[in-house]
């Protein structure tokens, strides 16, 4: 391993021919925090020859200083990083655009207002060429404190080995929510050592997809009169917690699961034989276990054995896909810590970002070291001819190239080379079209409610916690109600009033 990062070193120093600072960029270095999801990864830094950073520092003058945070305990350090404004780092992700920690740190001033610099497309043309509506969906107050992280909209459903449900007498992919349901208890009644769902310390995904799919509403509904009310207490909503909390009890969940970090959420998946069999996640990791396989366990990539799910008809023959986003996952702030002398430099930088060069270094690398070109024309994570030891290159791009994908916003799409295409994959893009006629949205989401921003996270929280301990049998229907009817003494009734005032006066 040490002698081909010797190897790929030596490679990408040699094709550094020429520094790429201009005279008009100012060489700067820059404090960023980011989300980590390969914290069990050593990380090379630029000091120690990392070529990725080295090709950002040529091309922009930037030195990036990155402080990583394993991703489950993001949340956490960010509520720690802005409750100190002096000491936040210059540039961070905000993983909620418009949850209270969000807005509450934007209307304090820490983050610097970008409207006027976003929109001015002679200075910052890729940032210019953002979606206006993603924009606005991230907008507070009708001001932009970031800038978007693109992310497709349809990308949420399930996917699942198929090879373990025809083991189990289910030769179909489920056509509705029963036939799903159906699938999930014949895989528990399989293998008392395997799980179906594979589950994390991220809950909102599953119990989202789940709840969704069976016809909650996201988050907040409105019924027939106009009246707002929490999604926790729709009819479907129980429905599908009652069904992971069934499955649980069947040995579908692994009990341990809010042990695991999402750091690690693939492990069950890609282990022989695997320990979990299905996901309700983004359909992109779908595709990617599926590669996964054929790379590590010689599946054949033209009869897939990953089955790919969504758009399933509930018992009232609704389609509802939950939304995985508004179009965005999260932003990138400029915080007040950049001094405004400073200011446009840092916008510089994220305009380059977004540029096909930046897009290209933060999703993929640098040509030659992290991926390569094969005589198809299509972008590999490995040389040409170099089959048999691609997992080599692929542990290498994990140290080197690391997470800073999460820094990466594609305001205008991933300008990326093209990975070759696979059946899954055609499969997911078309569905990313089709499919967004059915991706639900939350009605309170651009209303604003000053009780939901003081404590609205906070709250929000003890009634995951309440779900995740319903799912796990830890607590009965009864227990489940009196924490929602905590929701509401303890600020919910307030959030309930005020977007009601606010979606009144719209409608």
């Amino acid at each position: 391993m040490k002698k081909l990062v010797s190897l790929v070193l030596a490679l990408i120093m040699a094709l550094s021919l020429a520094s790429f600072v201009s005279a008009e960029n100012e060489e700067i270095t820059l404090k960023v925090m980011l989300p980590d999801f390969n914290s069990d990864k050593d990380w090379v830094t630029l000091e120690d020859g990392n070529p990725v950073l080295q090709h950002i520092y040529e091309a922009t003058g930037v030195k990036l200083d990155i402080q990583w945070v394993a991703d489950s305990a993001y949340g956490e350090m960010t509520s720690l990083t802005v409750a100190d404004p002096a000491n936040m780092p210059e540039v961070m992700v905000m993983q909620g655009v418009r949850d209270a920690i969000m807005i509450s740190t934007a209307r304090a001033g820490a983050f610097w207002d970008l409207t006027d610099y976003i929109y001015d497309a002679e200075e910052y043309p890729n940032l210019a060429a953002g979606s206006k509506s993603t924009y606005d969906n991230i907008a507070i107050d009708g001001r932009l404190y970031g800038v978007y992280r693109s992310r497709a909209y349809a990308r949420a459903g399930i996917y699942y080995r198929s090879d373990y449900a025809e083991e189990a007498g289910i030769t179909e992919v489920p056509t509705n929510v029963e036939e799903f349901k159906e699938l999930c208890f014949a895989l528990a009644a399989l293998d008392p050592d395997m799980y179906v769902i594979n589950m994390c310390k991220y809950v909102a995904g599953t119990i989202g997809i789940t709840t969704v799919m069976m016809g909650a509403p996201y988050q907040y509904g409105v019924d027939e009169d106009g009246t707002i009310y929490p999604a926790f207490e729709d009819p479907a909503f129980q429905e599908g917690l009652d069904f992971l909390r069934e499955l649980y009890e069947a040995g579908g969940i692994d009990p341990n699961f809010m042990t695991i970090e999402s750091g690690s959420w693939n492990d069950a998946e890609r282990s022989t034989p695997p320990k979990a069999i299905m996901r309700l996640d983004c359909l992109d990791n779908g595709y990617r276990y599926q590669e996964w396989l054929e790379t590590n366990m010689g599946a054949d990539p033209e009869n897939p054995i990953v089955a790919l799910v969504t758009a399933l008809p509930n018992d009232e023959g609704d389609i509802q896909i939950w939304p995985q986003n508004i179009g965005a996952s999260g932003e990138v702030c400029v915080c007040k810590t950049v001094s405004e002398e400073k200011l446009p430099a840092v916008l510089k930088f994220l305009d380059w970002c977004s540029s096909e060069d930046g897009t290209t270094t933060l999703n993929c690398g640098v040509e030659g070291c992290t991926y390569w070109i094969h005589s198809d024309g299509y972008r590999y994570t490995y040389p040409e001819g170099e089959d048999a030891n691609k997992d080599q290159y692929t542990l290498y791009t994990n140290t080197v190239l690391h997470s800073l994908n999460q820094l990466g916003m594609n305001v205008h799409g991933d300008l990326s080379p093209k990975a070759a295409s696979t059946i899954l994959r055609n499969w997911y893009n078309n569905n990313l079209i089709e499919n967004a006629q059915y991706v639900i949205s939350n009605p309170c989401y651009t209303l604003d409610s000053e009780t939901n921003v003081l404590m609205g996270a906070t709250i929000n929280q003890t009634v995951e916690d309440a779900q995740v301990q319903y799912i796990a049998g830890k607590i009965d229907l009864d227990g489940l109600k009196a924490v929602y009817a905590d929701w509401h003494t303890q600020g919910g009734d307030k959030i309930l009033a005020e977007y009601q005032e606010a979606y009144d006066a719209i409608h």
